[in-house]
């Protein structure tokens, strides 16, 4: 049973809203981490689950997943992390571009399901990919973060458990949703 898009949408937008916190909280790059993956493989999917599936205007999954690559990656880009985090504005901006860019993937996906595995599980790898690489850097890489990290870690701690947090929540949802969709087409009857 699917539920109702306005109390879906209320949900979303609230553990958006409540992960961005997160990032406020002195929680570090973990909280930062944690803020990202509320939205983007909790919100994200639940939101797109609960919208109705429209054989026309959800677009291409594969696209969908590139705009989605190009935000995610260029957000964690130095210098427009530390815009994010000297400006509460910048940081919803940033969580509201993921959500959206988030849902937009998630819904083309479920209304293309072989499109959408493949899109699902290329966007696995790519979290997969920057979580490793947030996580295993040598130094800390963002500034501020590295001033705030969480509670009892050291920067270059807090860093890594965030990239940890990226690969295993990010590279999980998505790799699980596109397996999913794969498992939906196998079992649909053949057209004869």
């Amino acid at each position: 049973m699917r539920a109702a898009p306005g109390s879906a949408l209320g949900l979303a937008l609230a553990l958006a809203l409540g992960a961005t916190a997160l990032a406020f909280a002195g929680l570090g790059m973990t909280g930062h981490m944690a803020a990202h993956m509320g939205a983007v493989a909790v919100a994200a999917p639940a939101l797109a689950a609960a919208l109705p599936r429209r054989p026309t205007g959800a677009g291409a999954p594969l696209l969908w997943a590139m705009v989605e690559f190009a935000i995610v990656w260029a957000w964690h880009f130095p210098a427009l992390r530390a815009l994010a985090d000297a400006h509460v504005a910048v940081a919803l901006a940033e969580q509201a571009l993921f959500l959206a860019a988030g849902v937009a993937l998630w819904r083309a996906a479920l209304v293309q399901p072989a499109a959408g595995a493949a899109a699902l599980l290329l966007t696995s790898m790519h979290m997969t990919l920057l979580g490793a690489l947030i996580g295993l850097a040598p130094r800390p890489l963002y500034a501020m973060m590295a001033m705030h990290p969480a509670p009892r870690l050291d920067a270059l701690a807090d860093q890594q458990l965030g990239g940890v947090v990226m690969l295993v929540v990010g590279g999980a949802s998505y790799c699980l949703g596109g397996l999913w969709l794969l498992a939906t087409l196998l079992r649909e009857p053949r057209a004869a």
